[in-house]
């Protein structure tokens, strides 16, 4: 396929520029998202054992709702049933709880012993795992814009730009995309090798790239769209809101919950119920989540899907599936929450999305390199400009890789150390973060990037040794690790170790006996501070 160099010029620059104002930000929201895939299991990971209740059977549940509400003034209101073997069977707030972010949210844990008693405990609930869901959707960016994140717009905004970058790639690949779809050329240096998997991951990936990019703008300013459609409905409103029920319902007019499984049953097909939640129980408005799920299904979400309801009369308010044949707009609005938080093909499924996500952020890494790499072809000496891009995408790329697997090492550490651990998880990844940025500007890309990766390395071993330290020292084994997903935690922390140890190496390497002008090669000055005892490459 041939098309006019001029034209290719001008997608080329489209895609450079795009590619390059946004990147960093998508490097951060793709990192955060792979691993959020497994948000609750690193919550879990990162709970003691100590602090999960036994299990109960489903028919002792009625039992335990009695009890709990009759001693528990705030179980009365509202709590948690949950049907997972590994935490506790009900739970409800003392202390913080609503929407969003919550670092101070105190949570009570209530089971029955084997003998009928009732046993409560209350903690501090863990939120590591959506802390790092957070950082998928801000990049770490604070502050509020109205009630919305400014990270989310910021990443709304970028994710118009990655749509651009991706159309204004392909195009500029087409008329050598066959000839060179599956080349990898090492033998042609490290810049063709670098180039020539970064549009091989780009192209296999695109269907996934154009999907994240268009739900991201949709969740990003889904208020300015609804508030387009809701033009032409003039007063009326775009949704209807649950109207508030005449009757004032009390908790001791509550149904059985096998009669809430069983309408489950009756509203879904082969859909099995993960937990309830309940709220308003004493009040003209109570409400129960019920989350379901179905593995061969496309569901809403990783998690599942919901049904919203009356506890008391079972009247459906809200559900992400379709309550009947004709219901086109659910599925249609949970498929666009489903293709970005990958709700479908179960397990599979989400180490698909695992992995697609790391790529993803490879691909902003090694664009903003390629990106580098070009200008320094064209200057003998190297511009300031050109310099401080290069410590900006090594500092914030491996900074919040770092900043990230600190945090998840510090984890275990806060609570053997016994303190608060929710406000030292953003203050470590803050701390971490801009150190690592300020070594990037204050050491240079090259020399930053060798210790980062290192440090990055040594950070996740350092979590499965951790773990170990634990399980071998009986007064301070707070975890057990009979979950798959703990061990799994231990085991990707592993992968990671050594994948970024010989990429350090290779970093190394390049920066002593690659191109002297590169931008990561490190000066004469340098190796020899290094290697005092090893010539130095220098012409």
């Amino acid at each position: 396929m041939k098309i006019r160099g001029d034209i290719l010029r001008t997608y080329q620059s489209i895609h450079t520029w795009t590619g390059i104002i946004a990147g960093l930000v998508l490097f951060i929201g793709f990192y955060a998202g792979s691993l959020s895939m497994f948000e609750e299991e690193i919550s879990y990971w990162a709970t003691p054992s100590s602090q999960h209740l036994p299990q109960i059977s489903v028919e002792k549940f009625d039992e335990l709702i009695t009890k709990a509400s009759a001693d528990f003034e705030k179980a009365q209101q509202g709590f948690v049933l949950n049907f997972d073997e590994a935490v506790s069977p009900l739970t409800w707030t003392e202390e913080g709880g609503g929407r969003g972010l919550q670092l101070s949210h105190i949570v009570r844990h209530a089971t029955l012993s084997p003998q009928g008693d009732l046993i409560t405990q209350a903690n501090l609930s863990n939120e590591l795992g959506d802390l790092i869901d957070n950082l998928h959707r801000t990049a770490g960016i604070a502050g509020k814009v109205g009630h919305e994140d400014l990270g989310v717009l910021v990443l709304g905004g970028a994710a118009v730009l990655y749509f651009l970058a991706l159309v204004s790639g392909i195009i500029f690949l087409l008329p050598t995309l066959v000839k060179s779809f599956f080349a990898l050329r090492k033998n042609k240096g490290a810049n063709r090798f670098w180039l020539d998997s970064h549009n091989l991951i780009g192209v296999i990936s695109l269907p996934f790239h154009i999907i994240i990019a268009i739900t991201v703008v949709v969740f990003a300013f889904h208020d300015a769209f609804y508030g387009g459609l809701s033009v032409g409905y003039g007063d009326k409103p775009l949704f209807e809101q649950p109207k508030k029920s005449a009757v004032t319902y009390t908790i001791d007019k509550l149904p059985t919950i096998n009669t809430y499984l069983n309408k489950v049953n009756e509203l879904t097909d082969g859909y099995e119920v993960e937990s309830m939640a309940f709220s308003g129980l004493n009040s003209a408005r109570p409400s129960v989540g019920i989350t379901i799920i179905n593995k061969q299904e496309m569901m809403r979400h990783s998690s599942g899907d919901f049904i919203y309801m009356n506890p008391y009369n079972f009247d459906v308010s809200f559900s992400s599936i379709p309550m009947n044949d004709v219901d086109v707009y659910t599925p249609l609005v949970a498929s666009f929450f489903s293709l970005h938080f990958g709700g479908y093909g179960g397990d599979l499924g989400r180490w698909l999305y695992f992995i697609m996500g790391l790529l993803g952020a490879f691909l902003f890494y090694s664009g903003n390199l390629l990106w580098l790499e070009k200008r320094r072809q064209k200057q003998v000496v190297q511009t300031k400009p050109n310099r401080f891009m290069a410590s900006l995408t090594i500092g914030v790329c491996l900074g919040s890789i770092l900043a990230v697997a600190v945090t998840l090492l510090a984890s275990k550490w806060l609570y053997l150390m016994g303190v608060q651990t929710n406000s030292y998880y953003t203050s470590c990844y803050y701390l971490v973060f801009f150190v690592a940025l300020i070594y990037a500007f204050y050491f240079g890309a090259a020399k930053s990037a060798i210790h980062l990766l290192y440090a990055m390395s040594l950070a996740c071993l350092l979590i499965p040794i951790t773990t170990l330290f634990t399980l071998v020292i009986p007064s301070i084994s707070l975890w057990e690790t009979k979950q798959v997903s703990s061990i799994m935690v231990e085991l990707v922390a592993l992968v990671f170790s050594g994948t970024f140890y010989y990429a350090a190496v290779k970093t190394q390497r390049r920066a002593y006996y690659g191109e002297r002008n590169s931008i990561w090669a490190l000066s004469c000055k340098e190796q020899f501070e290094v290697l005092a005892n090893t010539k130095p490459r220098c012409t």
